[in-house]
């Protein structure tokens, strides 16, 4: 499985961006689909995920601002970023994956999109 993600940019704080990913096959095979993100010397965070197409969570830290979605159609899974803050400045991942004991762990990774939002 290959993904390919694009969407990252530099963006003032209170913006918007959407990212996208497409995957090389039908997302009807992944149980789930997710972002990462990772920031400068920080760990890697679990952004948000979609399980069987509907089935979403997210973060506590983008709750309310952040909507990952996806297009069965297009093979590709969306992160649309509202209300971007400073501390959102990452980059960002894509990946396929599984459940298990109501947890997600990642199959496959994109090669990462980079978002910038500026103060």
């Amino acid at each position: 499985v290959q993904l390919q993600a694009s969407g990252g940019g530099l963006v003032q704080a209170g913006g918007s961006l959407r990212l996208s990913c497409a995957a090389s096959s039908s997302i009807f095979s992944f149980s789930g689909m997710g972002w990462y993100r990772q920031a400068p010397g920080k760990q890697r965070e679990l952004v948000a995920t979609i399980r069987y197409g509907s089935i979403t969570n997210y973060a506590d830290s983008v709750k309310g601002r952040f909507t990952i979605s996806v297009d069965n159609a297009k093979n590709t899974v969306y992160l649309q970023m509202n209300s971007l803050k400073p501390e959102d400045t990452a980059v960002y991942y894509c990946t396929t994956g599984q459940y298990s004991g109501g947890y997600y762990f990642p199959d496959y990774w994109g090669q990462g999109t980079q978002v910038t939002v500026s103060s």
